[in-house]
């Protein structure tokens, strides 16, 4: 099935802030650079945040291709909570990362403030 990014056996957040001009390419060279992996040889799925905290990309490799996904999380409901130590990659569980894409923290969640 084309996009299921549920076969991913881990789930990486780049911490700090990533360009999100990037492509797919730059964004593999994040993934060496950090992780020392390669993007293409591994069911993992990679998250970034740029510097306003409400776009995150993900990158996961299928058998015949990258998928590069792209959310912008509404204004009115605030900002991604994003850990921001640069040079670090943290493994997050599948319910992180629900919480993570509603908007909520990965450490303890709670609803973000309605502006």
């Amino acid at each position: 099935m084309i996009g299921d990014i549920s076969m991913a056996d881990n789930i990486y957040i780049i911490c700090g802030y990533t360009d999100m001009r990037k492509s797919i390419d730059g964004l593999c060279a994040v993934i060496k650079d950090l992780l020392e992996l390669d993007a293409e040889n591994t069911k993992s799925l990679y998250l970034f945040c740029g510097k306003r905290n409400d776009r995150i990309k993900a990158l996961y490799h299928e058998n015949d291709g990258f998928l590069l996904l792209y959310k912008r999380l509404d204004y009115k409901l605030g900002k991604y909570k994003w850990p921001r130590n640069k040079n670090e990659v943290r493994t997050i569980t599948w319910r992180q990362f629900d919480w993570l894409m509603s908007g909520l923290d990965i450490e303890q969640p709670r609803a973000i403030k309605s502006a």
